[in-house]
């Protein structure tokens, strides 16, 4: 085991963020910390790393472990060339190689008295350059930043010239390359497109330490994690698995707790109208009954209700009118920013109830496309047009199209002016934005804030053709979920680029990828496109992919599943005749019953007047009669409560 966090609580004020939070991290192991924002996920990473203090609880590493440890905004700066910058975490070794180099000079100048301990002194230094791996340490260094996605060509640049993502992958790659003993890392993919995070994804895989994950990219921790610490509501609970597997068992925990809540509940419900009938029927036994059943209620332990998740946004795109068959052509399209040309002669076509994904690494020109597409840049050459009754909705990843000056409910209200006060604070609630936070100035949001309010905009806009730009950036895995839940059960159509293969995978129906500077049709999802991406490498075409649909994509034979398919129908049906026919039943039997038990209750009634007559109670042999008949009933009327009783039960 190389680390362990005992029983750590943290809060910031009134606010409890992590409640006797425990686990362990094994050796090698790879582990993935998820909840939705705000669960103190990145608050735990630094209470592990010392940079904060818990209020109970610690957390432990094996002795002389090394540490390595990547925030989510940690960057590299100086005026170190990238590569420099890298070599600096290996400042050992190349420190070693001077020194080989300064022996290797003054031996050819040694007396030969002095060789042998030279030599020793030499061979001692070699194999401690070995050990080091002193040899590929270059070729380890190159190897990293090829990974990240910096061309060979950058390795010369200053560290001061580049951009705020590319010193976090500078600050990564130096991390990668000490090679600690285990490694803490806090959103890595962030910064790198789908080339960098298939590479780490391996990377990772095959790192000889543990590693510890914060990270809302589903698809990279299924590949790269083996364990999943879930935060929720401060409490932390353990999954083995990946990603995937985590999902699954999550939600049958969550169904069968709902489940066992809702079973309850009506059992609850059940047990108190038996109740209230056997008092009902105003007989000692019954009521009786009735104080036993109410007392065994009184001892039940009652379930919670499982808690809804805190981030459930409620997303519902609906498209005012159905567009035309065809949606979106484009032909020809070209454009270039001075000499760095980002695509040229693009040609494809999106149909209508498409949901087609452009996929493709950094600076190849994806968002510049939507932005033509949207009348917000201007092609070089080439023209596109819309469908019939083709009406955009778009969603812009630098949320350009937000009024920075307006407050939360100008900018919902004003997108919408017809809905009332009470419409437009129910819309925001569904984002999750309540009380004063919609009188919030919308350039005091953060940006996963800002991509919520984007997202109501764009379900008020009832377009049908949906333009999406990084539309899960800054939202958590549950929001994520909730939007590919929305988009799959959209009826119109939806272009977007996106990084998230695991949204990808989930949601697209055609997958576009931009590269040489030309599309790659892909007819699938994500898993089809890494299937299919080395077959179709180095064409170019868009037909491509639609040319082998048929052979990946062939209709079942209904003749092949007519008579399953009937034969299942035909099982269901007498099964649903069964069951109803058993219900009649119940329900026949338990109106017989009720119904015997007030005729009974009320001839018992009958027999106590008549007893309570003078000519009746001086008539010896009328008495007993009349007192068998009344023995006779409270026997009948014990058999007939547990019948009911019974027949109830059975609801």
């Amino acid at each position: 085991m190389i680390l362990a966090c005992h029983h750590i609580s943290k809060a910031f004020g009134t606010d409890e963020i992590l409640k006797d939070v425990s686990f362990h991290i094994e050796d090698r192991e790879k582990a993935a910390i998820v909840g939705i924002n705000g669960a103190g996920k990145s608050t735990l990473l630094k209470i592990i790393m010392g940079q904060l203090s818990a209020d109970q609880g610690e957390a432990v590493f094996s002795r002389g472990a090394t540490v390595g440890y990547l925030s989510q905004h940690d960057a590299v700066s100086g005026s170190n060339t990238i590569y420099e910058e890298l070599m600096t975490t290996r400042q050992d070794v190349r420190e070693l190689e001077q020194r080989i180099r300064c022996m290797e000079r003054e031996m050819k100048q040694l007396p030969e008295e002095d060789l042998p301990g030279a030599l020793e002194t030499y061979n001692r230094l070699c194999t401690e350059f070995e050990n080091k791996n002193g040899y590929a340490c270059e070729s380890e260094v190159t190897g990293i930043l090829k990974g990240l996605g910096f061309a060979e060509d950058a390795f010369s640049k200053p560290v001061d010239t580049l951009s705020g993502g590319q010193k976090t992958r500078v600050a990564l790659g130096k991390l990668l390359l000490s090679g600690p003993d285990i490694i803490l890392l806090d959103e890595p993919t962030n910064h790198l497109d789908m080339t960098s995070i298939a590479w780490l994804e391996n990377y990772l895989q095959n790192y000889g330490g543990a590693v510890v994950i914060v990270a809302h990219d589903r698809y990279f921790l299924n590949k790269v994690v083996t364990k999943v610490i879930e935060l929720d509501g401060g409490h932390a609970t353990v999954f083995q698995g990946n990603y995937s597997a985590y999902a699954e068992k999550k939600a049958q925990i969550r169904e069968s707790r709902i489940k066992a809540y809702l079973n309850q509940q009506q059992e609850i419900r059940r047990q108190e109208e038996v109740i209230a009938k056997l008092r009902s029927f105003n007989r000692e036994k019954s009521i009786r009954r009735a104080e036993s059943r109410v007392k065994a209620l009184d001892k039940m332990e009652r379930l919670e209700k499982p808690t809804e998740v805190a981030s459930e946004m409620r997303i519902h795109l609906e498209p005012r009118v159905e567009s035309g068959n065809d949606v979106l052509t484009v032909e020809g399209l070209s454009k270039a920013f001075g000499d760095l040309l980002l695509f040229r002669g693009l040609d494809f076509q999106i149909r209508r109830g498409e949901r087609v994904a452009i996929i493709g690494d950094n600076g190849t020109g994806k968002t510049t496309l939507l932005k033509i597409l949207n009348g917000i840049a201007a092609a070089d050459s080439g023209s596109f047009r819309l469908g019939s009754k083709v009406h955009i909705g778009y969603y812009d990843q630098e949320q350009q199209l937000l009024h920075m000056e307006k407050t939360l409910f100008e900018e919902i209200a004003d997108t919408r002016p017809q809905l009332t006060n009470t419409q437009v604070r129910n819309v925001l609630a569904s984002f999750l934005f309540t009380g004063d936070d919609v009188f919030k100035s919308v350039a005091d949001l953060s940006g996963g804030e800002r991509g919520r309010l984007s997202l109501a905009r764009l379900m008020l806009s009832e377009a049908n053709f949906l333009i999406l730009d990084e539309p899960t950036n800054h939202l958590d895995i549950t929001s994520k979920e909730i939007l590919e839940n929305a988009l799959k059960q959209y009826k119109g159509t939806v272009l977007y680029v996106s990084h998230d293969r695991y949204f990808i995978n989930e949601t697209a129906t055609r997958i576009l990828e931009l590269t040489g500077h030309t599309l790659v049709n892909y007819i699938g999802n994500y898993d089809y496109y890494l299937e299919k991406k080395d077959e179709l490498t180095g064409i170019y075409a868009p037909k491509a992919g639609t040319a082998r649909n048929g052979s990946f994509f062939a209709a079942p034979s209904p003749r092949a599943n007519e008579t399953p398919e009937v034969s299942a129908r035909k099982q269901d049906w007498k099964q649903q005749k069964e069951e109803q026919a058993k219900i009649r039943k119940r329900k026949n039997d338990l109106k017989k019953t009720e119904e015997r038990i007030q005729e009974l209750e009320t001839r018992d009634g009958d027999i106590d007047a008549l007893l309570a007559q003078p000519e009746v109670y001086a008539d010896v042999s009328k008495c007993m009669e009349l007192n068998q008949e009344k023995c006779d009933i409270a026997q009948e009327l014990e058999d007939l409560y547990a019948l009911w009783e019974t027949l109830m039960s059975e609801e």
